[in-house]
């Protein structure tokens, strides 16, 4: 399996501070991959370094064979990666199909040149909506496609925020705690549907999340488990379950 996600001795320092340090690990192509460990172990800051969001102290990191260790957030987005946060963010006033139409590069309407000739690509803007609803069709929300966001629960939310990340079309798709708050069967909902859009597209997918209980039965394929900013060990949901190492420094050994 090719690595399209390759992070090499990664440090991040915030003064005295080391947040993560020499960390290292790979996602492969079609892959589903979790990133565990206790709160504060560093999680969301290899995500901000991956991303470009912050700079890495040292280390470097390769998004498709491409050095992105210099790069802004929205270069490193036209390689192919896409992101979301712990906390959504979406357009409260639009609607969430409205949400999703947005997020697609290379619209005609954002450029008051080509804005001018759209009629002529309007075939194109068809295209996206129809886009737009099957992303909604494959998160089982296109009942809420003419809701404003401000009216959506926090787990719907959620979802409508990685429907706007898929629509970027990513070949690699980094999520931070994308069920964090959200009840029970509605995370479930969440989880299965990224594992069937793994499966059926093939996009890379590399998810933050906290409750361990949770991640190992999600369907997965691989996990990396952080611990105090150093990556503890790495394996499938039955190697990191049974891994007394991750045990005592996940729960406290009990």
């Amino acid at each position: 399996m090719s690595s399209i996600l390759k992070v090499n001795n990664m440090t991040k320092d915030f003064g005295g501070l080391r947040a993560i340090d020499s960390v290292s690990f790979h996602v492969g192509k079609g892959e589903f991959v979790g990133l565990i460990g206790p709160n504060g172990c560093g999680k969301t800051t290899t995500f901000n370094c991956i991303s470009g969001l912050l700079d890495a102290t040292e280390g470097d990191v390769e998004v498709f064979g491409e050095d992105a260790t210099k790069l802004r957030p929205d270069q490193i987005q036209k390689l192919g990666l896409t992101r979301t946060f712990q906390h959504t963010l979406l357009w409260r006033e639009m609607t969430t199909i409205e949400n999703l139409l947005i997020p697609p590069r290379n619209q005609y309407g954002t450029d008051p040149i080509r804005g001018f000739f759209s009629n002529f690509f309007r075939g194109e803007e068809e295209a996206r909506v129809r886009k737009a609803y099957s992303t909604l069709e494959e998160l089982e929300i296109t009942h809420m496609a003419h809701n404003l966001t401000s009216e959506l629960s926090g787990g719907q939310s959620k979802l409508v925020d990685i429907g706007r990340a898929l629509m970027g079309e990513p070949e690699l798709l980094l999520l931070d705690e994308p069920v964090a708050g959200v009840a029970g069967p509605l995370a479930e909902k969440i989880f299965n549907n990224l594992r069937k859009i793994v499966s059926e597209t093939k996009i890379s997918i590399l998810v933050i999340e906290h409750n361990m209980d949770f991640i190992l039965r999600a369907g997965v394929d691989r996990i990396i488990v952080m611990d105090q900013g150093k990556v503890l060990m790495e394996g499938t949901p039955d190697e990191v379950k049974d891994s007394k190492e991750v045990i005592e420094a996940y729960l406290g050994g009990q």
